[in-house]
């Protein structure tokens, strides 16, 4: 199945998935979904020192201030492999989080 073909959850706002492009303190390798064929490319090689503390991925169907799909970094106890898709289950908000609805 391609990544673009995932939903943006079960049952919004409250569960929801998140495809998972750069894992946590993986090295500073930029990784995106083509959109034409859903496929993961590396889009390119950061040049800095930099790594995401947790999980980088996006909640596909979705659309942030930048024109992309918003942004989500997901805690786990170990790395997600790029590509991944983990569920986020009732209670990952806290009640002041407005902005997903």
């Amino acid at each position: 199945m391609s990544l673009l073909n995932v939903p943006a959850g079960k049952d919004l706002p409250e569960d929801i998935y998140v495809v998972i492009e750069i894992p946590a303190n993986a090295d500073p390798i930029k990784y995106e979904v083509d959109k034409e064929s859903g496929a993961l490319f590396v889009d390119r090689f950061m040049s800095t020192a930099m790594f995401y503390p947790c999980n980088y991925g996006y909640i596909n169907n979705t659309l942030s201030l930048d024109g992309d799909p918003v942004d989500v970094l997901v805690p786990t106890p170990y790395p997600l492999q790029p590509g991944a898709v983990i569920p986020l289950p009732s209670g990952w908000r806290s009640e002041n989080d407005r902005r997903i609805r």
